[in-house]
Order: C-alpha cells, then sequence, then structure tokens
C-alpha cells in the first residue's frame, strides 16, 4: 500500500490540516500504517497538485495561516479503484525476531529484556486502541455501533491493532518463560557443575 491511498483514506473522516492528519496517523491509522509529519506534507503536497485533494488556506490571527485539506471527486474515484486492486502479501520484517533467532548465540539476557520491552509497547498501544474503541462507540454496545455507524472501515482496522498487540503479549510471554526456563536449567547445570568440581577437589 502507498501513502497516497492511506492518506486519502483518512480523509474519509473530513477535512483536516497536516497537523489534524499527523494526529489521526499516531492515533488511528497507526495500527496498519505508519508515516512522519514531514512524509505526510510532501504527500499532500503530491496529492493537491495531482488533482485528488483540494486545500483552502484558513486564515488565523496571532498564529500561523494553516491548509486544510479535502477530498475531491477524482480522489474519491482514485480511492474506490484502489480498493479492488489485489493487496501484495504483507511481509514481516521485524529485527526482534532476527535477535530472537540468534539468542542462543548471543546475550540472552538483553534479547530477554528487548522481548519485555515489546511487550510494554503493545500493552501502550493496547490501552490507546481502548480509548479509541470508547470513544468509537460513544456509550453504544458493539452491536448498536456497527448497526448505525456509516462506515465500518475504522472499527475493522481498529479491531485488527488490537488483535495484533494481543498476540505480540501472548507471544512475549511465552517467549519470556522459555527463555526463564532455560535460564534457570542452565544456572542449575552449572551451579552442579560447581559442586561436582569442589568435591573432587576435596577427595584429591
Amino acid at each position: 500500500m502507498s501513502l497516497k491511498h492511506a492518506v486519502l483514506a483518512a480523509l474519509l473522516e473530513g477535512e483536516a490540516s497536516g497537523y489534524d492528519l499527523a494526529k489521526i496517523f499516531d492515533v488511528s491509522v497507526a495500527n496498519f500504517w505508519a508515516a512522519t509529519p514531514q512524509q505526510l506534507y510532501r504527500e499532500l503536497d503530491r496529492l493537491a497538485e495531482a488533482g485528488l485533494i483540494t486545500a483552502r488556506v484558513v486564515e488565523q490571527e496571532r498564529r500561523p495561516n494553516k491548509r486544510m485539506f479535502s477530498l475531491t471527486e477524482p480522489g474519491l474515484r482514485d480511492l474506490a479503484a484502489y480498493t479492488s486492486t489485489p493487496p501484495r502479501p504483507s511481509a514481516v520484517r521485524d529485527e526482534l525476531m532476527v535477535q530472537v533467532q540468534a539468542c542462543d548465540e548471543g546475550d540472552t539476557t538483553a534479547v530477554r529484556g528487548f522481548v519485555a520491552q515489546r511487550m510494554e509497547t503493545s500493552r501502550a498501544k493496547l490501552a490507546r486502541y481502548d480509548r479509541l474503541y470508547e470513544w468509537m462507540l460513544a456509550g453504544r454496545d458493539e452491536e448498536t455501533y456497527l448497526a448505525e455507524t456509516e462506515r465500518v472501515g475504522p472499527y475493522l482496522t481498529l479491531m485488527r491493532g488490537r488483535f495484533f498487540e494481543e498476540e505480540n503479549l501472548r507471544w512475549g510471554e511465552r517467549a519470556l518463560d522459555v527463555l526463564d526456563r532455560r535460564a534457570a536449567a542452565r544456572s542449575g547445570a552449572k551451579e552442579a557443575e560447581a559442586r561436582a568440581r569442589a568435591q573432587a577437589a576435596r577427595r584429591g
């Protein structure tokens, strides 16, 4: 997926400034697409030049003027056509997994710490997603929300983000358990070996 279509999809929420879009990406789009504010602003300029979005300047007192962006009909058609294009298979490139793969010959203690850090990140993301979920439902139960909402896409992508982070936590718990058990077993083996050497030395 290109940043182009992620921006167009974000603008389905309505007119937004570059700052607004950066917040949208940070809060609700980050569960499936990441972009820096600089990348967003460059993409907005490209989309405006291509006529897929329009920009209007809003004058502000005591603050710099800001540009507000919204989808155009060509932008909507482009986004609609994009939804009928088969997506490329997703590919996992996770540096932590490379470290875990090599942990038996490396610094297992450090890798254990990295796994624990990943779990903390997942917990923080889940807390943010839960807040967004509560805001989205606005006091309604899930079935009522799904029956009343005009757009189901944001709900489904939010669920995907939540499931992903929940799986990260399940894997992390299992990984820590395995690493801790192996560390305890190795520690016990070393202690037994040390005792055996000491007994042998006393006999000798």
